[in-house]
């Protein structure tokens, strides 16, 4: 058990974050939350957390190191949630490169971002008029940034996510989503967020998956084999 560790989610109020806040106390680690609306504090405190109220779209690297001072990890669950170009490049690109640079500059080893499941690939089949290539294009550039850090990273790729409760069982994909090479039914696509927040808790209590991408949908296999 990771007695005494400190992490720090940036995107405290998204869902995977409040899901993953309270399994990581449970695993015995000092969480801090930051949120850009103060209004959210009560809702993340309910979870264990610390909430830290810093809008990482606006705070640039040192005001992040600060944040960052002291904590032995770091998650990027944050997202600008879409329908905005120029928003979802400052958050899910932009700030994602400060945050790593701001671990860095912390002293900060552990970072785990929360992707999707064919960020590596959709940049070359998306039709860059769609609507989902801005935040496609954000986090495609933002992992390949974080890999080229000296980080010890995990890049977590779920597939659709749901509501759906943990099952802790995965389908690790390729870097096209695809099973075994084949290409999966509509059905077969989806992640439990708790499964994502499963994830999240697993590889940084077991310090699994260190300087690897992981892309899964829910499945069969147990997620501490999937994670390994």
């Amino acid at each position: 058990m990771a007695q005494d560790k400190r992490v720090v989610i940036l995107g405290g109020h998204g869902k995977v974050a409040m899901l993953a806040a309270p399994k990581l106390v449970s695993a015995g680690w000092s969480v801090d939350s930051l949120i850009r609306n103060p209004d959210h504090r009560d809702d993340v405190a309910a979870t264990g957390a610390t909430p830290v109220v810093l809008d990482i779209e606006n705070a640039d690297v040192d005001q992040l190191a600060e944040a960052f001072d002291g904590a032995d990890a770091v998650v990027f669950s944050a997202g600008a949630g879409g329908g905005n170009p120029a928003r979802t490049r400052a958050v899910d690109l932009e700030a994602a490169v400060r945050s790593m640079e701001a671990a860095e500059q912390a002293g900060v080893t552990r970072y785990v971002m929360v992707s999707y499941v064919r960020a590596e690939t959709d940049v070359d089949t998306l039709d860059k008029e769609s609507s989902f290539y801005p935040y496609a294009e954000a986090k495609h550039h933002a992992d390949s940034h974080l890999r080229g850090t000296a980080l010890d990273w995990t890049i977590l790729g779920p597939g659709s996510l749901t509501q759906q409760p943990a099952t802790r069982r995965l389908q690790v994909v390729d870097a096209g989503g695809l099973i075994d090479g084949r290409r999966p039914d509509a059905a077969e696509v989806g992640a439990s967020r708790e499964n994502v927040a499963e994830a999240i808790t697993h590889v940084l209590t077991a310090g699994a998956a260190v300087r690897r991408t992981v892309n899964f949908y829910d499945g069969e296999t147990p997620l501490e084999e999937a994670l390994a």
